[in-house]
């Protein structure tokens, strides 16, 4: 079995919790090092497996990330497959002398957001996947590659966006060696029939290879962009506990799909996670304490499951 097959595998569905990571970009309220490693404990206690932990980004512009190491230390005791965010060369370089499991490149699907967020255009974009792929083969052939393609389903600065460019986009970011490619709704842009038709189109491109779909909750669209893609052959999801989250670099960016709620959408739609909401709840709380004045949110969170129902086997 590959290393990516063995981390995500193509039989089941995997939610990853980017609430460390992408959750922490638009934060006022810190949490400490010690209130993280405390949510990162309790939400592995709940059956979470994969993580974003954070970003291998200048600790000085960044200081939400300084502890990176420190996060990779506790995943590595708790046996979680652990991802990080690699903006350029330098935090390639740095995520390559660690332990964690992923380096997260990113392309945007548009020039207009690729200079904004990375100050280099679409090919160059590509082009940082392709040193990153051939240094991990040379120094690190355990590490996954992961490109994300970010404004894939619209753009803020720049409007609609041409799901062909994305599909070529994706296509050579897995000829430049990337492992897995992901597909954002960074600004929460658009609805589950994009959502559907896109992801049935990387199913076929990436021909039983796992694709990622990472959804923000803008316009309240998350849940049901989750379900479409679900329905056409995404099998990786991202949310960030209590829909933390939103990119610094992306006009009217918020919040990412809350992660309770994926949890119990692919529960329902008969896909078995793992994950046990009561324990999410105590993770919540954690954060919560941990980030005063930070608005958290989540369907799940107000209302709970339904009493006395058998909500695990309701497909």
């Amino acid at each position: 079995m590959s290393r990516l097959a063995a981390i995500y595998p193509a039989d089941r569905v995997t939610l990853r919790e980017v609430g460390l990571r992408d959750g922490l970009q638009l934060a006022k309220a810190l949490p400490s090092t010690a209130a993280k490693t405390a949510w990162l404990e309790r939400e592995t206690g709940a059956g979470v497996r994969h993580y974003e932990v954070g970003s291998f980004l200048p600790a000085e512009r960044f200081p939400q990330f300084a502890d990176i190491a420190e996060m990779l230390a506790v995943g590595a005791r708790l046996g979680v497959h652990t991802a990080g965010l690699t903006l350029n060369e330098r935090g390639a370089d740095a995520a390559l002398q660690t332990g964690i499991g992923e380096m997260v490149c990113v392309v945007s699907a548009t020039e207009e957001h690729s200079q904004a967020n990375m100050r280099r255009p679409r090919a160059a974009a590509v082009d940082l996947v392709r040193h990153v792929a051939a240094r991990r083969d040379a120094e690190a052939p355990g590490k996954i590659v992961n490109a994300g393609i970010a404004m894939a389903f619209g753009c803020s600065i720049s409007g609609d966006v041409d799901p062909d460019q994305v599909i070529a986009l994706a296509e050579a970011c897995l000829e430049a060696g990337a492992d897995i490619v992901g597909l954002a709704d960074t600004v929460g842009y658009t609805g589950p029939r994009q959502v559907g038709a896109l992801c049935a189109r990387m199913e076929r491109l990436c021909a039983g290879r796992p694709f990622i779909i990472h959804l923000h909750d803008t316009r309240g669209m998350g849940i049901a962009n989750a379900a479409a893609a679900l329905d056409n052959g995404a099998r990786v999801i991202d949310a960030s506990l209590g829909g933390l989250g939103g990119c610094p670099f992306a006009p009217g960016a918020t919040g990412n799909v809350v992660f309770e709620d994926v949890v119990y959408l692919a529960e329902t739609m008969g896909y078995p996670t793992g994950i046990d909401l009561d324990g999410l709840k105590q993770a919540r709380a954690i954060a919560e304490e941990a980030m005063p004045g930070e608005q958290f949110h989540g369907a799940l969170a107000r209302a709970g499951a339904p009493a006395n129902a058998r909500w695990r086997a309701m497909a």
